[in-house]
């Protein structure tokens, strides 16, 4: 496959204006690589498209971000990392394409379940792009969801509508964003109950995002992550009210030795008392600063 080069962004935008420049070329050269299989003829093989749509977002990301702010360390899925970076004040931290498995996927043909999406390219993947800057955080963020036309950002401040009321009133179900393949067991087990619904999706980001724009109410996970899977996403969630956590109240911390996070909790203010009830209740043990365990 031929990987499409988007125009590289300025190096005198403003850090905001990069990360938007920055997730809206990655999600441009995506789509190109999925127009050129259309164009093809629509065959593929999965694996052959989720490696070419990994490295070709990565290489113009790795190449505009080299020209923008040469100065920057960047730490990104789907490059080496650099152990100095922990000691820069200034750490791009990417994931260019996240939910590689639902960006080489179609809606199953004939399927009842996929009604009138059958055939159709999945339009649950993103590209991560955030600014960790020492002292300060995740300062700058924004997450594309290409095959929708969207990018929210930390800049664009957009609040979700807030419907907690609903859910606290008992009036509707909690709407908890879950894995499409493999919920954790204690969100599984919370789906037993008749006052929560999972809504299933791929990618972190596309998750985070739905608690962003109200599609869903939380978004809860273990089983670990990276920082690159999260760190734009809780950006842009921050920047829009919501609380982002672990799963026992304490604080996501980026750019450590070990990108590994263990889990992640992302909600509005107002369910999140609530929330780390129900979790609870299926096993889920709350300690501000400790380690979360399930079953305990």
């Amino acid at each position: 496959m031929n990987a499409p080069s988007p125009t590289l962004p300025q190096a005198s935008l403003d850090d905001d204006a990069l990360a938007l420049a920055l997730a809206s070329g990655a999600a441009e050269v995506l789509l190109a690589l999925r127009a050129e299989v259309d164009a093809a003829g629509g065959s593929f093989v999965a694996k052959e498209l989720k490696d070419a749509g990994d490295a070709a977002a990565q290489a113009w990301l790795a190449a505009a971000l080299a020209a923008a702010r040469p100065a920057d360390a960047v730490l990104s899925e789907e490059a080496k990392d650099d152990a100095s970076r922990t000691g820069a004040d200034r750490v791009w931290i990417i994931d260019p394409l996240d939910g590689t498995r639902e960006f080489a996927e179609r809606h199953a043909d004939g399927s009842e379940a996929d009604g009138p999406d059958a055939g159709r390219w999945r339009d649950d993947f993103a590209v991560h792009i955030a600014l960790w800057e020492r002292g300060a955080g995740l300062t700058v963020g924004a997450v594309a969801l290409p095959a929708r036309g969207q990018v929210l950002a930390t800049a664009d401040g957009v609040l979700p509508s807030d419907d907690s009321a609903a859910v606290l009133a008992g009036k509707r179900p909690l709407r908890i964003a879950a894995s499409r393949s493999r919920p954790p067991a204690f969100v599984a087990d919370l789906a037993e109950r008749d006052d929560v619904e999972l809504v299933p999706m791929g990618s972190a980001g596309v998750k985070v995002m739905a608690v962003a724009d109200g599609t869903v109410d939380a978004y809860v996970h273990s089983g670990g992550q990276y920082e690159w899977d999260s760190a734009a996403p809780v950006a842009v969630a921050r920047s829009r009210g919501l609380v982002c956590t672990r799963l026992d109240g304490s604080e996501l911390k980026y750019n450590r030795e070990s990108p590994w996070l263990p889990d992640l909790f992302v909600c509005p203010p107002a369910l999140a008392p609530h929330l780390r009830e129900l979790l609870g209740t299926v096993g889920v043990v709350s300690v501000a600063g400790a380690d979360f365990k399930v079953g305990a």
